[in-house]
């Protein structure tokens, strides 16, 4: 069973609250884009092509229900707007909501309200179908690229956070490359992270790696070192964002994986699409990092777990620097090494 984060038909958009599982499998309603907004800042869905893919339907459902009046132009700039500001490390709204914005202002220029407001929900609509698509070319290109590099007959995968069918539209960028080697029959076991303080892992990709009879294997983040050490590894993680050096955005605990597969000598792989990738920043340095709340860190499903009063700092994301990404970036254009990545994406995002 291949779980859904997003459910949508022309004018209705439904998402599964990832807060709730594995406990609860519940649908809510996204109406407007300011419930899109709210359902991204909360975390009811992320993952960042499912946040660039919900943000979006948020605004096609209030588009097909009327919504911007005279003005479709300055309504779809203004919600697009708002929907980059909800979560701000990850790249992919925002750059869904620069490449519709230029869209929409070019449809604009032949066409009058109505006929806008139809190109516009179907340009949104295509990202659905497009993200799969991209997706399962992931999953081949990392899959081929890790059994090419082992000798034996199946391989061991450890990943942190979660990048399944519950992060994207579907199938999963480094969660893709798991579910690529099993279906494969080359899958020996996946090893995933609890991914404190969100417990992403322990949460979302065990329960998808459950659903789907991947066997599976949970660790404590602080475990990691030791199950790299012991069990034949190759590391595969998801990225936010990738900039132009080969640096990546991702899961807080993204980077020590890295340092210590360094150590261990065990490739490190980035599954993440040409979306996720902003080559206008030279550095990892210059990636803005969310911080979450307080509380994320101090209680455990509402319960307190800290002394009251301690200080907290909860960054969502840390940088893993490109030389340490030994394995490669796996894209649906094929498998990179830090190094050439710009040059292999530079023609591909110019003509976005």
């Amino acid at each position: 069973m291949t779980l859904e984060a997003i459910r949508y038909r022309s004018g209705s958009l439904q998402i599964l609250n990832q807060l709730l599982l594995p406990h609860e499998t519940v649908y809510e309603e996204i109406r407007s884009v300011r419930d899109g907004y709210e359902a991204i800042k909360s975390m009811k869905v992320r993952g960042a092509p499912a946040i660039a893919i919900v943000g979006c339907l948020s605004l096609a459902v209030e588009l097909h229900a009327g919504a911007g009046g005279d003005d479709i132009i300055s309504f779809i700039r203004d919600s697009l707007c708002h929907l980059t500001s909800a979560r701000p490390t990850a790249v992919n709204m925002g750059r869904a909501a620069r490449e519709l914005m230029e869209f929409s202002e070019n449809e604009s220029l032949e066409k009058n309200g109505p006929q806008i407001r139809e190109s516009v929900i179907g340009w949104i609509e295509a990202m659905l179908e497009r993200d799969v698509n991209d997706n399962k070319k992931i999953g081949n290109y990392g899959a081929q690229h890790i059994l090419s590099g082992v000798p034996r007959d199946s391989v061991t995968i450890l990943t942190h956070c979660n990048t399944g069918s519950l992060a994207t539209a579907g199938y999963g960028t480094a969660l893709g490359v798991v579910r690529s080697l099993h279906s494969l029959g080359r899958l020996k076991r996946l090893f995933c992270t609890e991914t404190r303080p969100y417990n992403q892992g322990a949460r979302l990709t065990a329960y998808e790696a459950l659903s789907e009879g991947i066997p599976a294997t949970l660790i404590t983040d602080s475990t990691a070192a030791l199950a790299m050490r012991e069990k034949g590894i190759t590391v595969v993680v998801g990225a936010d964002r990738v900039v132009a050096n080969g640096d990546t955005a991702n899961k807080v605990g993204t980077y020590q994986l890295a340092i210590a597969a360094k150590h261990h000598g065990i490739p490190f792989y980035v599954a993440a699409p040409s979306t996720s990738c902003d080559l206008s920043l030279e550095s990892g340095r210059d990636i803005v990092i969310e911080e979450r709340p307080a509380q994320e860190l101090t209680a455990i499903s509402g319960v307190p777990v800290a002394a009251p009063g301690i200080d907290v700092w909860n960054p969502a994301f840390d940088v893993t620097p490109h030389q340490l990404i030994t394995g490669g970036i796996i894209t649906e254009l094929g498998v990179f090494l830090p190094s050439e990545l710009q040059a292999a994406l530079t023609g591909r995002l110019t003509a976005l």
